[in-house]
């Protein structure tokens, strides 16, 4: 199957919305690529991004820089450290296995403080899914969904 691909710029402390459902829930996808790159390459700015991908809408109090892999509803983590002194930008990321079929959540938080927009690439793999398969993931999707607060 085909890979679809996601990119953007998140403000610190935001979330958005990555629209994958579909009528009847045929298409699945699996992340295979996620990376980060700074709003600011070379700039004099210091920081520290958590970019964090969830199979369903976070609240503004869940939009931080903690990273819990025990959480059933994250699918896919990031931390880039940028740092004035030495120009370096190593990132580490780390996603699921996974295979989800609805709309994936996209949150940044700057802990470094500056909050300083980040740019986001996230390749995903679609796979098309059978009626035991399809049955499944919206299961897993639907048991995760919770009421925002």
């Amino acid at each position: 199957m085909p890979i679809k691909t996601f990119r953007g710029l998140i403000a610190s402390g935001s979330q958005d919305t990555v629209v994958l459902h579909t009528n009847d829930g045929a298409i699945g996808y699996r992340i295979v690529k996620f990376e980060m790159f700074t709003n600011t390459p070379g700039i004099g700015n210091n920081a520290e991004h958590v970019i964090k991908i969830y199979k369903v809408t976070q609240t503004l109090a869940g939009i931080d820089g903690v990273v819990d892999f025990s959480e059933n509803t994250l699918v896919g983590a990031g931390f880039l450290p940028v740092k004035t002194s030495e120009f370096t930008q190593e990132s580490i990321v780390t996603f699921d296995n996974e295979i989800f079929n609805q709309d994936i959540y996209v949150t940044h938080s700057d802990i470094g403080g500056n909050s300083i927009p980040c740019n986001y690439y996230i390749e995903l793999e679609q796979i098309k899914l059978d009626l035991s398969e399809n049955t499944v993931a919206t299961l897993k999707d639907i048991r995760n969904v919770t009421t925002p607060v």
